[in-house]
């Protein structure tokens, strides 16, 4: 049986030792001494239902639980924080709130919608960089490893929900939690581990976090929701710097690179020994020393390269005939076009942590946040599975370096990738800066607009788009009201849904939004269909269509003259399915 991870407390243990069943839900149960046969059955039951191999802990309730019970979260636009710079790019998100509400608004309006999360999570080390409850987690807590178990696996079942089929999973991790984390990977994303990734994070020797080894690695567990259909791309030959000389072909073959023809780590062949001609006339053999060598290419072979020019002969420095094959950039010895390209390695030996902290007072020109990544490893992570019009989910957004790192790489190769950054807006310890107002929107700010750096040098904006959402809360207890709260502020949510931002009218009873593919409908009273077909046989394209309605109508027959253009859709029933399953309401 694996070991497991509970921690008792010594008055829990006592109570063990005294023969009293200790249950980790429940510490205060009777002895089994005074069970009935039905009470002993129902115990046997229940134990036969445990787990019985892989990761256990102590569940630890959080706050929000109790605070927010009998409420749905839904958003809440803050107008004046929206930033536009770029008309026809991608609207990027950022919600301020506790990201588990956050994901659960996700879990309807990017349901298999997000193509790669990626995220940092607090590493659990004691030393105030966990929060549990408001109250830093310390080395000491009996519940240190539970309370982040806890705290974690509730998000991640939450974030499996919007990844695509084919999407991928980052986490960033160290030595303290890697291995629970990884237990909890397997059993949230069953055969769909992908690489255990090395990132070398430190310059130099290391750190002596250990008494016995210098440390100079963290490491970015890789899953993918459904490994058949994850998509790594090959990265581009390291080498290509190698590639230095250049001949009348570089237009078509790009530059190249000379290799010896003949190998002392070939396996001799004798059709492969045979001598060559040299440009004075002499014989040049494959031979090393009194070891038997043979040349890389068959005879066949070295004809087409002389013929095609793939083959160059010249003398070293003390004189002596060498023959080399040229391996070129674009095309393969064959002649056939190429991208030289491989798997990217399970080690990322670039990015150090110190260059996150620079590149961090590069924008604020001062140290406003600890432990933050790397853009740029961010970016590469993304440059390998992302495509160009992926959707990027960060649900532990803290200092907003994905966001910095999708509007880089959207930069540097045209995409139109989109981020979906949530963070809290807690202190950032004892600077006096919250980290989504003071840190994470200001620096997504700069870096879409420009900023100056240390050196006083302007640093052209990337440009591109910015919405900032709350969280909010309306009442779950069923009844019609609530229903017409939750419609009437779900607006947002709808919007960000169908990915249509632009307000196009606005009546009494319903709005309009669209997109360059598609409009929005949102209906919140039933009186307004009328009104709302005549102006939607004016739009041409698709339009969804969303009608308040108390229970699950179907109101296409509505609009069977229109039916081909539009789809239509109740709500809150839309909404209050995810949240069904997600809460256990009624409503």
């Amino acid at each position: 049986m694996p070991k497991r991870l509970y921690k008792f407390k010594k008055e829990e243990i006592e109570t063990q030792k005294t023969g009293t069943y200790f249950n980790a839900k429940n510490s205060n149960k009777k002895s089994y001494k005074v069970y009935t046969k039905e009470d002993l059955i129902a115990e046997i039951e229940q134990l036969k239902k445990r787990k019985q191999y892989g990761l256990v802990w102590e569940d630890q309730e959080e706050k929000f639980d109790k605070e927010t019970v009998g409420k749905l979260p839904v958003l809440r636009e803050i107008k004046n924080k929206e930033i536009k710079k770029d008309k026809d790019g991608p609207v990027n998100l950022l919600i301020e709130g506790d990201n588990y509400h956050s994901l659960s608004v996700l879990n309807y309006t990017h349901e298999k919608a997000v193509d790669v999360i990626y995220i940092d999570p607090p590493y659990n080390t004691g030393s105030k960089d966990f929060i549990f409850n408001d109250s830093y987690v310390n080395k000491e807590d009996a519940y240190r490893h539970s309370k982040w178990l806890s705290f974690i696996e509730k998000r991640l079942k939450l974030a499996k929900n919007v990844l695509k089929d084919r999407g991928i999973i980052f986490i960033s991790i160290n030595d303290i939690e890697m291995s629970q984390l990884k237990l909890l990977m397997d059993d949230i994303f069953p055969n769909g581990f992908l690489a255990n990734l090395i990132w070398e994070n430190r310059e130099g020797g290391g750190s002596s976090d250990s008494k016995h080894f210098k440390v100079k690695h963290e490491y970015i567990l890789a899953y993918a929701k459904d490994p058949n259909k994850a998509v790594i791309h090959h990265e581009e030959v390291p080498d290509k710097e190698a590639y230095t000389h250049s001949d009348k072909y570089e237009k078509e073959r790009g530059k190249h690179k000379l290799i010896k023809l003949n190998s002392a780590s070939i396996q001799y062949s004798k059709s492969l020994d045979y001598p060559i001609t040299a440009p004075d006339g002499s014989k040049i053999y494959p031979s090393f020393g009194h070891k038997k060598a043979c040349w890389r290419w068959s005879k066949k072979k070295l004809e087409w390269g002389l013929a095609n020019r793939f083959i160059k002969i010249d003398k070293d420095r003390k004189g002596n005939w060498v023959v080399y094959s040229k391996q070129y950039l674009k095309v393969d010895n064959e002649g056939n076009s190429i991208e030289r390209q491989r798997p990217p390695l399970g080690v990322i030996p670039y990015f150090s942590s110190t260059m996150a902290t620079k590149q961090l007072e590069n924008i604020f020109h001062k140290k406003v946040f600890d432990y933050s990544k790397p853009y740029l490893l961010i970016e590469y992570l993304l440059k390998l599975s992302t495509r160009k019009d992926s959707i990027i989910l960060d649900f532990m957004a803290g200092s907003g370096t994905t966001g910095q790192s999708v509007l880089s790489l959207n930069d540097k190769d045209g995409g139109h990738r989109q981020f979906i950054l949530c963070t809290n807006n807690e202190a950032n310890n004892d600077r006096g800066l919250k980290i989504a107002t003071d840190i994470c929107y200001p620096r997504i700010k700069k870096v879409i607009e420009g900023y100056k750096d240390l050196k006083s040098k302007q640093i052209k904006g990337s440009g591109g788009n910015l919405k900032y959402y709350k969280t909010a809360f309306v009442g779950a207890t069923p009844s019609d009201a609530n229903k017409k709260k939750l419609t009437d502020q779900s607006t947002e949510m709808l919007c960000i849904r169908e990915n249509t931002f632009e307000k196009v009218l606005e009546r009494k009873h319903f709005k309009i939004f669209k997109n360059n593919q598609k409009h929005t409908g949102i209906l919140y009273d039933q009186v307004a269909i009328p009104d709302f077909k005549k102006v939607a046989k004016t739009i041409k394209g698709p339009i969804h269509t969303y009608i308040f309605s108390l229970e699950d109508e179907d109101f296409s027959s509505e609009f069977e003259d229109m039916n081909s253009r539009i789809v239509v859709s109740p709500i809150p029933e839309v909404i209050l399915r995810v949240y069904r399953r997600i809460f256990g309401i009624k409503i």
